[in-house]
């Protein structure tokens, strides 16, 4: 990780950055299913070399104590790994390891990649300014392949092409800028924290608003949201749909036909686009209100516009790929015997009604591990978010299958649930007396395997997942980064 400059737009000069192997995004690393890998992640960023040090906020949890505002660590999203090389938030380090958190173990982190062909990604995970770090630039794909995926036939080589979408805000010189809270310094609300970041600037791989040379043939376009805070539908201009073949963690069981892609922040959608019959340039646009989904409408001029692609007259060579019928099997875990936990969201706000935090069931951080998932055991948990806001819930160690969505009351629950001082529980109760409706299942383009998963206002979504891995403790948050960093982040432990 190095400090360095960068040119994101020919009209704006070189941005200063903080970066992978000195690149942003970093380098993409494409490995095997089963290739074991070892990482020395190494933090070579200045001591002094903060970039948003008006928006270091030194009231939120992990920054008040000394710690170094340039403390970084690495997660690798979506990983099946060991809690030692699971880049977890307190395990954060200085430039030369001069530095480091309460549970920092090791320099080099193993990644096993004992899982099935899908997008990760890294991007840093410290302790109370992930949003600040990942906004100055610590994010990378991870590719992990295997011979079920080969096999195929999907496009691939330069017509297989990897687009992760960020959002920033430039200041004339070039560098990045990020907003303050309007009453920050007051008595309830003393640090400069804000509750979304949504820059005016759309970035793909590095670059604002970039156009991509194609053919006209089928390409397979592997997308990751990779924003703080901001929520994208994309589509393209001219209307042609895209061909969804995966999700966060691999494969669907078959292809599905969308005109729309909505990705919240961390999720991934892996699709064809066949640019044949095309000609001139399409536009990928957004339109996804901020914040999702009860915001403002993307502004037409900007945040509306992703990327264009350009179509030529001719190919280099035949399309000989294929999209097979069927994809990769997803068997679906079973109910019967699982063990339900309710896991319940809360937004406390001043006497402006401006945010000051958000909680999962009703506690911070540093609070008593009280979930403790036995290896080998199914899980069904309830997501129920009563809050304003649609919240991406990401897990790490373990995948997930999405059960179903449904709308319930949440100022009844709130009554009832009696969480009202931050960080002092009581545990969620159960949504049921407050249920609205049926239950909708996911649709066919959520029925792959999931890492992250989108929970909508008034919405109580139930996920499964079985929890294998290495016992010890792992994170569960959500990935709204500003809201990760101000306490939206809690651990689970696994247990033998």
């Amino acid at each position: 990780m190095r400090a360095v400059r960068q040119r994101l737009h020919r009209d704006l000069p070189p941005t200063p950055l903080w970066a992978y192997a000195g690149q942003f995004p970093g380098p993409t690393l494409d490995v095997r299913t089963g290739q074991r890998i070892f990482v020395r992640w190494v933090n070579e960023i200045p001591d002094g070399d903060f970039l948003i040090p008006q928006a270091f906020d030194a009231h939120l949890h992990g920054t008040h104590h000394g710690e170094p505002p340039t403390k970084t660590v690495v997660h690798l999203h979506g990983a099946v790994v060991a809690p030692d090389s699971d880049g977890r938030p307190d395990a954060w380090f200085s430039n030369g390891f001069a530095q480091r958190g309460a549970e920092w173990t090791r320099e080099i982190y193993e990644y096993p990649n004992q899982q099935d062909a899908c997008l990760l990604w890294y991007h840093d995970h410290a302790i109370g300014q992930t949003r600040l770090n990942v906004h100055a630039g610590l994010a990378g794909a991870y590719l992990i392949r295997d011979d079920h995926e080969d096999a195929l036939g999907l496009p691939g080589g330069d017509h297989e092409v990897l687009l992760m979408i960020q959002d920033r805000s430039f200041a004339p010189d070039g560098s990045l800028t990020y907003p303050m809270a309007e009453s920050a310094g007051s008595a309830d609300r003393p640090g400069p924290w804000v509750p979304e970041f949504f820059g005016d600037t759309i970035l793909v791989n590095g670059k604002a608003w970039p156009h991509l040379e194609v053919e006209p043939r089928k390409y397979r376009l592997r997308i990751l949201n990779g924003s703080n805070a901001r929520f994208y539908q994309l589509r393209l201009a001219d209307g042609r749909s895209f061909l969804q073949i995966g999700t966060d963690q691999g494969l669907l069981p078959a292809p599905v036909e969308v005109r729309r892609l909505l990705l919240a922040p961390a999720e991934r959608a892996d699709v064809i686009v066949d640019f044949r019959g095309a000609r001139g340039s399409i536009r990928l646009l957004n339109d996804a209100p901020t914040p999702y989904p009860n915001g403002e409408t993307p502004d037409r001029r900007t945040t509306a516009n992703v990327m264009e692609f350009r179509v030529g007259r001719r190919l280099a060579r035949p399309d000989t790929a294929r999209i097979p019928d069927k994809l990769r099997a997803v068997n679906p875990l079973l109910e019967r015997e699982a063990k339900v936990r309710y896991m319940a969201f809360s937004e406390y706000k001043n006497a402006k009604g401006e945010p000051t935090a958000v909680l999962l069931n009703g506690r911070k951080w540093d609070a008593p591990v009280t979930i403790q998932c036995k290896v080998g055991d199914t899980e069904v948990w309830h997501l129920i978010n009563p809050t304003e806001d649609a919240h991406p819930i990401h897990l790490h160690l373990v995948r997930f299958q999405v059960l179903d969505r449904q709308k319930f009351d949440g100022d009844d629950y709130l009554k009832a649930w009696n969480a009202e001082i931050p960080g002092e529980g009581p545990d969620p109760i159960s949504a049921e007396p407050y249920l609205r409706g049926s239950r909708i299942p996911p649709p066919p383009q959520e029925r792959g395997w999931k890492d992250t998963v989108r929970v909508d206002p008034g919405e109580v979504v139930r996920i499964i997942a079985r929890f294998d891995g290495v016992p010890g403790k792992y994170p569960w948050h959500c990935h709204v980064l500003e809201h990760e960093d101000n306490e939206m982040m809690l651990q689970f432990e696994l247990v033998p």
